[in-house]
């Protein structure tokens, strides 16, 4: 079980959308856990990831209480996987996100080789997952099924708001933020990457993932026009 097995949309609109989670089990390998994890997500970064997490302390992008709400749009927007890294100071979950299959299967696989001893989840299409252990040669443990919204759905946000806001399996980034959000990158009032920076700041585990979202703010953008 993920906070990322709800994020919202059919199996084709996750093929830029691969989170590689490594957990420690509490009483039984987390103690000494800390290298281990730090090295996971090191050994992420050749592949080049979109975003890195730790559930602690969150992504590769972060808010930062110091600064006034007008300067964000004016901020770095470089994700910091260093002080993911670096940040890592406990037994926690941590994630890579990718925006390529081929980087996701070449990922798992290397983190299969160098065996760990941590449990190790992969969300995405569940054709994206099979691949991704067929390529590293290991068999698939278990699956878990996402059974969608139930009830009075016609009250739901639009579906770009859902995949947007979705993303982040803790519920940190709001549908009217998402809205106003797509109306900003409609109007070209930000851009979809500016746009996407902000949101992704509030994921507080760091699995949000950029460039899906820049994908479907772009959608937005066009399908008006």
């Amino acid at each position: 079980m993920t906070n990322t097995l709800h994020r919202y949309g059919n199996a084709a609109s996750f093929y830029d959308d691969y989170v590689v989670f490594a957990i420690p089990s509490r009483g039984k390998n987390d103690k000494g856990s800390v290298p281990k994890l730090k090295k996971f997500l090191e050994m992420a970064l050749p592949f080049k990831p979109v975003n890195l997490g730790d559930a602690i302390h969150g992504g590769a992008l972060r808010p930062c209480r110091d600064m006034h709400p007008t300067s964000h749009w004016n901020r770095d927007m470089t994700p910091d996987f260093r002080a993911v890294i670096d940040g890592v100071d406990a037994p926690t979950t941590v994630a890579a996100v990718f925006d390529s299959r081929v980087s996701a299967e070449d990922f798992v696989k290397t983190v299969k080789e160098a065996d760990l001893g941590l449990c190790v989840n992969i969300s995405t299409s569940i054709d994206g997952a099979e691949q991704c252990c067929q390529v590293a040669g290991i068999p698939r443990h278990s699956i878990g099924y996402s059974l969608g919204f139930q009830g009075k759905t016609e009250k739901l946000p639009n579906t770009q708001v859902l995949m947007l806001t979705t993303m982040c399996g803790h519920g940190m980034i709001g549908t009217s933020m998402a809205k106003k959000m797509i109306d900003w990158v409609k109007e070209g009032r930000r851009t979809p990457e500016q746009a996407t920076t902000y949101m992704a700041r509030f994921c507080s585990c760091g699995v949000y993932n950029p460039a899906r979202a820049k994908r479907i703010l772009e959608d937005a953008r066009h399908s008006t026009k």
